[in-house]
């Protein structure tokens, strides 16, 4: 049977493992992998406003800089207190999938938010900045043998559909998979929900930054076949023995998984590296059609005048 870990409050640190801690902060979680007071790495990097929470949450647990920042991908709520975080911490390197490069070293914004999927946050997505966003100087690729670097024991997946470079964590030895945001357990589509994270059934991806969703099932279908016992995910809260949950997701992705509607369900982004130049009509529909109601406003208020 699924047990649910309680949401957290705000700022708060849970270890679902004796090694695993889930920070919960505003609209994300970020995971310290390692025992308190020993070597350790911090799994994804929260929004421009966490990083105080972050530092504040590594020096109560660890008193000490991370071996290293691993990155499940790089939209804005999972890297948006990198800078500040390598600022207190010269040296740390970063690593992330290649397919996440292009993103993440100022060549490429990432596909534009999806607005039309339904949803409050999804509505607001637009603010939301694609990037790109420039990490370069401390930048290193993911290994190619699956490990991840300065945690024994742990392996990445690539688990695209997300973003294309998007993987999650998995450890063998307990089956303790850390999804990323491949799945997640609350529905981050609705404004009040993403910030509470008030539980939910398991979902897909988050809904408005979700660019191929061939891609997203396939990787939901590989996580539920790894038959973890303990899932964490990017935003909501973690589940012991979720089998049958993950299944159950992977069985009904058309409703549970996906969307009813939305760009990228038709206009899916390849999974490969995406280049300079990329067009992204999605992002010109969407700016187009913000500049015409703000243009019917203007007309609106100045024929009251």
């Amino acid at each position: 049977m699924t047990r649910s870990f309680l949401p957290l409050a705000l700022g708060e640190t849970r270890f679902i493992r004796p090694d695993v801690a889930q920070l919960r902060l505003p609209v994300v979680n970020v995971f310290l992998l390692g025992e308190p007071g020993s070597p350790w790495v911090l799994v994804d990097a929260g929004t421009p406003l966490d990083a105080e929470r972050i530092l504040r949450a590594a020096a109560q647990h660890h008193d000490l800089p991370p071996e290293a920042i691993i990155l499940t991908h790089g939209h804005l709520d999972h890297i948006g207190a990198l800078r500040a975080l390598l600022k207190a911490w010269p040296g740390v390197p970063v690593y992330a999938h290649p397919l996440e490069w292009p993103h993440l070293t100022g060549q490429v914004a990432y596909p534009f938010p999806d607005p039309t999927v339904g949803g409050s946050m999804s509505l607001l997505s637009p603010l939301l900045s694609p990037g790109p966003f420039q990490f370069a100087d401390r930048l290193r690729p993911l290994p190619d043998d699956g490990t991840v670097p300065a945690a024994p024991g742990w392996q990445w997946r690539h688990t695209p559909g997300h973003s294309n470079g998007h993987v999650s964590l998995w450890r063998e030895t307990d089956r303790t998979l850390i999804a990323g945001d491949a799945v997640v357990t609350t529905r981050q589509e609705d404004l009040r929900r993403a910030v509470t994270m008030h539980p939910s059934e398991l979902r897909g991806p988050p809904r408005y930054y979700t660019s191929n969703w061939q891609a997203a099932r396939a990787s939901a279908a590989a996580l539920a076949a790894l038959n973890p016992q303990y899932l964490l995910t990017g935003h909501g809260f973690a589940l012991e023995s979720p089998g049958a949950e993950l299944a159950a997701l992977v069985a009904a992705f058309g409703e549970r998984g996906q969307p009813p509607r939305g760009w990228y369900l038709g206009h899916p982004v390849p999974v490969e590296v995406l280049r300079p130049g990329r067009p992204d009509p999605l992002r010109t529909r969407v700016l187009t059609t913000l500049a015409a109601l703000l243009g019917l406003w203007w007309w609106q208020r100045a024929g009251k005048r």
